[in-house]
């Protein structure tokens, strides 16, 4: 938790914002695995946490944007609950934890939200995404479900983006901590990558860094030899010699702030010629990405340069063709680069994006694209000084979607399919790391980089190789 202060400050600023109404933050309640008794690892809703800062379960926070009132509402634990988990603090200690004067016990919500519609206040919630809450709101306010999404409100939406986006001293410090225990993971997997050791051994070790180090992990470890599958978790298969390992992962602090970054080793410890290619290419492409990133320019802008320098790249190993802004425009390059250059980074692996990915990324300026491949960029808008992105080129070749794009003809004016299919069992590739922007450029998280050069990780895999005996 940080300070009393930090939190009292933070709902203040969204009074301010959404200026009226009574405000409903809810936190997250316990979820069953398979019965009641045996829940998954507790995790707190990022907007409770950002406002209210308790980690409980059973909490729905409420502000009152005309008259300043703010109250934790949540019953006590009884004896059974301290028989079987100890004692926790009460409500009201919680309460004052973060500043809050005032309690109340779960029964009584209800009797706030009808005093505020019969007031014809307008009662604020962000979207739910927890079927649980979605019940509890319908109890509230009767809207089904389903209509949930459409009828929370834009303005408290808004205002939490707002706020959320731009990250504090202190919350930079946790984000360096989070990409601290990233760098150990991601080392970890390198000095693990050689034949014979299985995708599962290497993400199971990895999900054990982020758990002894931090939360837990930032999203479910993906660690594959088939890179081409941007979502490819491990599998009991063992690695190959001559194939490349594609490990995306990240872990969660204590204080459940988020690291995502991916590498792309070589199985054999050396990239061959064909492999070192494309992998310079996205080298290239993340590093461009670096250099241009700064307040003030828009993500689409930098995305598009990408896309410029890797058809340029593809054009001149023959696997693309033509005009370089004509085949961008036309969304030629998405046949290897499916999606976005990044996201924004913080409490959520993909930050905020519960409330929408339209408010998150994207405003008035810049809309989204319905274009395949583009239509995948989370993040879009104008940087600005405290954002944390990723930077996360990638060059893919999935047979499916060359079969289909080679059948149908899709720009076949910009692409080489013949020598494309040639790479059909080549995987793919990714790098990813966090980025914050700063007042004139932007800069790395973590005060260790993880090895990514091409001959960055060679070097790294020769001199840390894990030779102890494995049981796999």
């Amino acid at each position: 938790m940080f300070s009393k202060t930090t939190y009292t400050e933070r709902r203040a600023a969204l009074r301010q914002l959404v200026g009226h109404g009574l405000i409903l933050i809810f936190g997250n309640n316990d979820s069953p695995v398979n019965y009641p008794a045996n829940a998954y690892k507790f995790r707190q809703d990022s907007s409770f946490l950002y406002f209210f800062g308790q980690k409980r379960d059973g909490l729905v926070g409420v502000i009152d944007a005309d008259s300043g009132r703010e109250l934790l509402v949540g019953d006590e634990i009884d004896i059974d609950d301290i028989v079987w988990y100890g004692s926790v603090k009460s409500v009201g200690d919680m309460a004052a934890e973060v500043g809050v004067a005032e309690t109340a016990p779960m029964g009584r919500l209800q009797t706030l939200v009808d005093e505020a519609v019969k007031g014809g206040r307008t009662v604020h919630f962000l979207p739910p995404y927890r079927f649980d809450i979605q019940i509890q709101l319908f109890d509230l306010l009767r809207i089904h479900p389903s209509e949930q999404r459409e009828a929370a409100s834009k303005e408290l939406i808004h205002a939490v983006v707002k706020l959320r986006s731009k990250k504090s001293a202190e919350e930079i410090e946790e984000l360096e901590r989070a990409s601290a225990i990233g760098h150990r993971m991601h080392t970890a997997a390198m000095r693990l990558c050689r034949p014979g050791v299985t995708e599962q051994y290497i993400g199971g070790g990895l999900d054990g860094i982020a758990s002894s180090y931090g939360c837990i992990v930032s999203f479910p470890s993906i660690v594959t030899m088939h890179g081409e599958i941007l979502h490819g978790y491990p599998s009991p298969r063992p690695l190959e010699a001559g194939r490349l390992m594609l490990c995306d992962a990240g872990a969660e602090t204590n204080d459940n702030y988020c690291s995502d970054h991916t590498r792309t080793t070589p199985v054999s410890g050396k990239f061959d010629t064909r492999q070192r290619e494309i992998y310079d290419i996205v080298c290239d492409c993340h590093d461009l990405a670096l250099s241009v990133a700064r307040p003030g320019v828009k993500w689409w802008d930098v995305h598009m340069d990408v896309c410029r320098l890797m058809t340029d790249r593809l054009k001149a190993l023959g696997l693309m063709k033509g005009d370089t802004e004509a085949a961008v425009a036309a969304g030629a390059h998405a046949l290897f680069l499916p999606h976005g250059l990044g996201h924004m980074m913080g409490m959520d692996v993909h930050d905020m994006e519960g409330l929408g990915q339209t408010y998150v990324g994207y405003d008035d300026e810049v809309r989204p694209s319905s274009q395949f491949g583009t239509a995948s960029l989370r993040f879009a808008r104008r940087l600005e000084e405290g954002f944390v992105v990723t930077d996360e080129p990638g060059i893919y070749f999935i047979p499916d979607l060359i079969d289909l794009w080679r059948t149908k003809g899709v720009n076949k004016e910009f692409l080489n399919f013949d020598a494309i299919e040639t790479y059909k069992d080549f995987g793919g590739i990714r790098i990813e790391d966090d980025v914050l922007i700063t007042a004139d450029g932007c800069r790395f998280l973590g005060k260790e980089r993880i090895p990514y050069r091409a001959d960055e990780v060679e070097d790294y895999v020769a001199a840390h190789r894990d030779a102890s005996p494995l049981i796999y």
